[in-house]
């Protein structure tokens, strides 16, 4: 589209993919077309929020590695298809934009989605999926958040005591998370199912703490690959692993969500640090 306002340019990335530069009082942001993911987030004064790899390819048919994938229709690995879905794969295209917000949109596959992004002392997401199907269809989604942290071993996750988790480490298991914070000892890879709750990121290195708000969701992921698995992944540093963590918001496996012909669901996350 054309006329972007005086807070925005379109410009070419890395791989010469297509990227939105937004600039506001509070904060600076970046989000490629390429998947409609934000790479970067950074208020004013501050250090950045979204971690993105050193290593992430950029190029057309391949994910980026950090910022905010959006992982749609499904989630996970899929056989004979690409995983966590082909939204993230996807140029998607810019339809409006406005000092500050932007909003892009897909259309694929019998699905219609929208992905409104807000910059300012927060940064707002919402992901809006539409039914374009003549029958009730099934869809997993998630905001497949990397956030930058001092050292992930150091780190503190609050906020959800007492849910029932998939830990999907080695032979998967059910466990129920306990009250004391969440540490990153060892690869972690936890689905957290049934819940609506605010997760804090307590980053004692950087003074600072990362709050996740969400809404129309109910699955919170936490992971971080640690050392063999950062070292078997292609598109990843093998030493970036103790500066992420990944905390998403999520509608996936058993909280997976059906729509009717026709019908709307919106899932939001606004991520603050403070």
């Amino acid at each position: 589209m054309r006329n972007l306002p005086d807070t925005m340019q379109l410009v070419v990335g890395q791989g010469g993919l297509p990227k939105l530069v937004i600039r506001t009082p509070q904060a600076d942001a970046e989000i490629y077309l390429h998947g409609a993911q934000v790479t970067h987030f950074q208020p004013r004064g501050q250090k950045p929020v979204l971690f993105l790899s050193g290593k992430s390819s950029f190029e057309p048919g391949k994910p980026i590695r950090g910022g905010v994938p959006i992982c749609f229709p499904w989630f996970g690995a899929r056989q004979d298809a690409p995983a966590h879905g082909f939204a993230r794969l996807r140029e998607w295209e810019l339809v409006c934009a406005e000092p500050g917000a932007v909003t892009l949109q897909l259309v694929e596959d019998d699905w219609g989605a929208t992905f409104r992004v807000s910059v300012g002392a927060s940064l707002g997401m919402e992901l809006t999926v539409k039914n374009l199907c003549r029958e009730a269809r099934q869809f997993e989604a998630a905001l497949h958040t990397y956030l930058a942290v001092s050292d992930v071993r150091q780190v503190g996750i609050t906020g959800l005591a007492g849910t029932t988790y998939l830990n999907t480490v080695g032979e998967p298991r059910e466990n129920v998370e306990g009250t004391a914070p969440i540490r990153i000892t060892a690869e972690t890879d936890r689905l957290y199912l049934n819940t609506i709750s605010t997760v804090t990121v307590e980053d004692p290195g950087w003074q600072r703490r990362i709050v996740i708000e969400k809404a129309g969701s109910h699955s919170t992921v936490v992971w971080n690959p640690w050392i063999a698995k950062a070292q078997r992944m292609a598109d990843f540093g093998d030493d970036e692993w103790p500066g992420m963590l990944c905390v998403e918001t999520c509608n996936v496996k058993n909280n997976a969500v059906t729509l009717a012909t026709g019908a709307i669901h919106t899932m939001s996350a606004v991520i603050r640090p403070c």
